[in-house]
């Protein structure tokens, strides 16, 4: 008898999966015939519990790309913002870069005598920057120099103008690094459809300033401040500099020690990189009191989404704690 109950109950089973499996497909929800919807009337006639699943996923997955591009994305234009695109990121996508690796050297020629202006820009895979970058015009000419220290070259790559007049002009890249040190280097010549900062004083928002031989001068930047144009010149003589970048009481980022034979005819600009807070934009005239030279320095882009909310990096200044005791 038990045996008969089983046998009924087995057949039973069968018709009815027979019957659920032979019946036509209905849509589920209302709200899954919305989302439906969105991929065409085709597909919104038949949609299993397989096929729900599927474009769930894949909307949820659509959703999740979107919020990421908007994360990397996140120095890019608003709506209602003026945006300032980054040197490097524009010399990077038009020319390949090249890796020069710990004690080797790169070269790139302009032979031709249009090309007045050239950028250099350096970046690294978050190791440190050491490098020494020469123009070479002629043969045992080499008219502008600089030595290249940054601490991390990929949060903050290098980015300089170089003036080229009167070609052929050759710049020389050399990794005084470590082997273990390599960086990547991309130069490109000045044209107009390449957004950099302006080359004359007069657009600067605060006034220029006259740094004497020996002497010293500090700028510091708020917090949204996220890089900062420097232009240094003089009125025709040699011009030598030390320009540093600190964050914090001795906390040195990033130095370049400059020379060039004619501050006027060659003058020197570049983009300094400055995420965080605490920047400090320092120059040195290395020169002697015979050879002052002129710096400008201003913010050149803005960091749309800093808050005021976000905590501030501080203990450089005795101010406010206590200083009614004092």
């Amino acid at each position: 008898m038990k045996t008969f109950s089983k046998c009924v109950s087995i057949l039973t089973l069968q018709s009815a999966y027979a019957f659920i499996s032979n019946a036509p497909k209905t849509h589920q929800t209302c709200g899954i015939s919305q989302l439906a919807s969105q991929y065409g009337d085709s597909q919104q006639r038949d949609i299993n519990t397989y096929d729900r699943y599927k474009m769930m996923n894949t909307l949820r997955k659509e959703s999740l790309e979107d919020r990421l591009a908007s994360v990397q994305t996140g120095r890019g234009p608003s709506p209602d913002s003026e945006f300032t695109p980054n040197i490097a990121d524009q010399i990077f996508d038009r020319k390949p870069a090249v890796k020069v690796q710990g004690g080797s050297l790169k070269t790139w020629t302009f032979n031709s005598a249009a090309v007045e202006a050239v950028h250099v820009v350096i970046k690294t895979e978050g190791r440190p920057l050491d490098a020494d970058i020469e123009l070479w015009q002629g043969p045992d000419n080499t008219p502008c120099k600089m030595r290249v220290y940054i601490e991390d070259g990929s949060e903050r790559p290098f980015s300089a103008m170089i003036a080229t007049p009167r070609g052929p002009n050759t710049i020389a890249l050399r990794n005084i690094g470590h082997l273990e040190f390599p960086f990547q280097a991309a130069v490109a010549a000045d044209t107009p459809d390449i957004v950099a900062p302006s080359t004359s004083m007069g657009e600067f928002s605060t006034e220029p300033l006259i740094i004497q031989g020996g002497a010293l001068r500090t700028y510091p930047f708020e917090p949204s401040v996220e890089s900062i144009q420097v232009l240094i010149n003089t009125d025709g003589r040699p011009l030598n500099a030390r320009i540093e970048l600190l964050q914090g009481p001795n906390n040195i980022k990033q130095v370049v020690e400059l020379y060039t034979e004619d501050g006027m005819d060659r003058p020197f600009s570049m983009v300094i990189e400055t995420p965080g807070s605490g920047n400090v934009v320092r120059i040195v005239n290395t020169a002697t009191v015979e050879f002052p030279l002129t710096a400008g320095v201003d913010a050149y882009a803005f960091n749309n989404e800093y808050s005021d909310f976000e905590p501030v990096l501080g203990g450089d200044s005795n101010e406010g704690f206590m200083s009614s005791r004092r």
